[in-house]
């Protein structure tokens, strides 16, 4: 018999495999966290798996009280782009950092005790100092002088407005039209309303970034570019009292602003 063979084998068969290993302990923070899970889940039905549902349903939670919030489409006022029972993201954070709503945003606010009660979603025509008139000549809404081509989210075969408007936007405010103009009830049908159609910044929930719901009709909601060319309110005043001067230095003023 090979006693060499023989002791090779022995001395292989007495190492402990490394599956035999000891595996390193838990660590304070692991037994902790596990020896609270394991306490809560004793007090709840299902154990385990109810606490980790929990745990989920407060995270969604914060995330729709501060990041995120879900709105579902009530009406027909922002057709096309949005149609009844669309759902909608809206971005509660868009304006929480400095930042402040721009002309072509969609948005979405709480409109009591300046539209109704519950919440609303119109498109920014208007941000504080604006002058924001329709319609001029060729039917078109008109901000600090500029004509805007609405054309882009305008609901088809809709007129700019059918109720002429003539506003100068109070800082810290919004005005407001939907999209369809002929079913929207909006920053027109409220000039005469405590706070005169505007809407509050301090009201506004967010700004509606995407469509989720339906998934054949999710997209991004961007900005439109029809407002790009839009001046500053202070350089828009300027231009439309330049541009309705009368041309003899001693005429009298024109009353009306763009028609």
């Amino acid at each position: 018999m090979d006693t060499e063979t023989q002791h090779t084998e022995r001395d292989r068969s007495s190492r402990p495999s490394d599956s035999e290993q000891p595996s390193e302990p838990e660590g304070p923070e692991e037994r902790s966290r596990s020896a609270f899970t394991g306490r809560i889940g004793d007090w709840l039905p299902g154990g385990r798996i109810t606490v980790t549902l929990l745990i989920l349903l407060l995270f969604l939670l914060l995330v729709s009280t501060f990041v995120l919030q879900p709105f579902q489409i009530p009406s027909g006022s922002m057709e096309r782009g949005l149609r009844i029972g669309d759902r909608v993201l809206v971005n509660k954070l868009a304006y929480r950092f400095d930042g402040r709503p721009r002309r072509g945003d969609i948005v979405v606010f709480d409109g009591t005790g300046s539209f109704g009660h519950g919440d609303y979603i119109k498109r920014v025509v208007g941000v504080g100092g604006d002058h924001v008139v329709c319609c001029d000549e060729e039917g078109r809404v008109r901000v600090n002088g500029q004509p805007v081509d609405e054309s882009a989210f305008l609901y088809p075969g809709d007129r700019p407005s059918t109720v002429p408007f003539d506003v100068v936007v109070p800082d810290g405010t919004l005005f407001v039209l939907g999209d369809h103009r002929s079913d929207s009830s909006d920053s027109r049908d409220h000039l005469g309303s405590p706070g005169g159609g505007m809407v509050p910044l301090d009201d506004v929930i967010g700004r509606a970034d995407w469509i989720v719901w339906p998934f054949g009709h999710a997209t991004r909601l961007d900005r439109p570019d029809a407002y790009a060319r839009v001046p500053d309110a202070e350089a828009g005043a300027g231009a439309a009292s330049g541009a309705g001067a009368a041309p003899d230095p001693g005429a009298a003023p024109d009353g009306d602003a763009d028609g």
